[in-house]
């Protein structure tokens, strides 16, 4: 008979629960996982990624990912399916810009969040040459009589969810039927006063052979 005391694990969130944003994350990278393994297409991890958004509580979130395995379980997907690189990028990234101008382009790594914060500035955010090493990057955009610019590669996956109020919320080439299913999504929340949000694919800009350099890290 094992004596030994053990800690009790921690129960699972009540089905009924408002969902947090963490449970959305948490969702999210399953979804992103399933999607690099093959098990979901591209067409059917869109559909998910935006109930994910729109359903409000634990439960709802859950029954997305009922039939796909969980994190570190025995069939989770190894660390070569669920990033594009060996190395660990930020966690979080925060950019303002007030009464000033700021960007984040060319060679970089976004992390899995990014807070953008405009007040009467200018922010661009170009993600035509980033290095992602998440499958989501979520962009949270908040403008005041400002102007906050995102661009993504032509094969990303873009989504978008926000609203302006006598100014602009806007995110185009979303749902493309060009995007790669291997590529990242990005996911743009915003709300903008007397501003203007605007995303984009930036023409021409692609992000090449996602597929096959993640059959050579998984092969490796």
């Amino acid at each position: 008979m094992d004596l030994e005391k053990h800690p009790a694990a921690p129960a699972p969130a009540p089905a009924g629960l408002r969902a947090s944003d963490a449970d959305r994350d948490r969702i999210a990278q399953i979804l992103g996982d399933a999607v690099a393994e093959g098990r979901l297409t591209a067409e059917e991890h869109s559909e998910r990624l935006d109930t994910l958004y729109a359903v409000k509580t634990v439960g709802e979130l859950e029954a997305l990912v009922r039939d796909l395995p969980a994190p570190g379980g025995a069939h989770a997907p190894s660390r070569a399916a669920s990033s594009y690189t060996g190395a660990a990028g930020p966690a979080a990234e925060t950019i303002v810009a007030v009464c000033s101008s700021s960007s984040r382009k060319g060679r970089w790594r976004p992390g899995a969040h990014t807070r953008a914060v405009s007040v009467m500035g200018d922010i661009t955010i170009d993600l035509t040459q980033a290095v992602f090493e998440q499958q989501v990057t979520e962009i949270n955009v908040t403008c005041v009589l400002g102007n906050v610019e995102v661009l993504v590669p032509e094969n990303v996956t873009l989504r978008g969810y926000g609203s302006g109020v006598l100014g602009n919320f806007e995110v185009r080439g979303m749902s493309r039927g060009e995007t790669d299913p291997q590529a990242p999504v990005v996911i743009v929340r915003g709300f903008s006063l007397l501003g203007n949000i605007e995303a984009r694919p930036k023409l021409g800009a692609r992000l090449v052979d996602l597929a096959r350099k993640l059959r050579k890290d998984l092969d490796g």
